[in-house]
C-alpha cells in the first residue's frame, strides 16, 4: 500500500490537471504518475525518463534496452518497475526468469547490477567490454538511463507506489533481490 495519499483526477489543478488529461486521453495514466502529479515539478523531472528511454532504445535496440532496464530494477528490488519490465520481456517473447542473452546483453545486465550495487566499482574491464559493442556516446546514454532508472526505482520503492492492476498477474515472476541481505 502506498505511503502517500493518491489524489484523484478531480483534485488536480493547473499544469498537473492538464498533464493528467493528456495522459488519460492517451491511456497512459499509471499509479506512479498519479503520485508524481501531486507536485508538477517532480512529475516533469521524472518524465525525462521517457526521453532517456527513447535515446537508449534508439542506440541499443528495444530488446537490449529492456534487458538492461530489467536488470537495474530487479537488482534494486523495485517491485513496480520490475513488473513493468517483466511485462515488456514477456511481450518480447522472453521468459523473464530464464532467457538467453548475447554477449552485449550480458554486459548490459552486469552493468545494470553493478551500478545499483556500487557504481564506484564499475570496472574498466566491464566498460572495455561494452566498448566492443558501443561508442562512448552510446555508453553515456546507457549509464544516463541507468541512473534515471535508479531514481525511478527509488521513488516507487520509498513511497510504496501501488502496482498497477495490469501488472498484478505478473507478481509470480518477480524474484526479490537478496544481495542486500548481508549488508548491515
Amino acid at each position: 500500500m502506498a505511503r502517500v495519499n493518491l489524489k484523484q483526477a478531480n483534485e488536480l489543478t493547473g499544469d498537473a490537471k492538464k498533464a493528467y488529461d493528456e495522459l488519460d486521453a492517451a491511456g497512459k495514466v499509471t499509479n506512479m504518475k498519479l503520485v508524481m502529479l501531486q507536485d508538477y515539478g517532480t512529475y516533469k523531472a521524472f518524465m525525462g525518463w521517457y526521453d532517456s528511454w527513447g535515446s537508449l532504445v534508439e542506440r541499443i535496440g528495444l530488446r537490449a534496452a529492456t534487458i538492461y532496464a530489467h536488470s537495474v530494477s530487479t537488482t534494486n528490488g523495485c517491485l513496480l518497475c520490475s513488473l513493468f519490465f517483466i511485462s515488456d520481456l514477456k511481450d518480447l517473447g522472453l521468459d523473464p526468469n530464464s532467457f538467453e542473452t548475447s554477449e552485449s546483453e550480458a554486459l548490459l545486465q552486469q552493468l545494470g547490477r553493478q551500478i545499483v550495487k556500487d557504481p564506484t566499482k564499475v570496472s574498466d574491464d566491464l566498460l572495455n567490454g561494452l566498448r566492443k559493442f558501443y561508442s562512448d556516446e552510446d555508453i553515456i546514454v546507457i549509464v544516463g538511463f541507468g541512473a534515471q532508472m535508479q531514481a525511478t526505482n527509488n521513488f516507487n520503492s520509498v513511497l510504496g507506489v501501488d502496482v498497477d492492476t495490469r501488472l498484478l498477474p505478473l507478481k509470480e515472476y518477480f524474484k526479490p533481490a537478496t544481495w542486500r541481505d548481508s549488508i548491515k
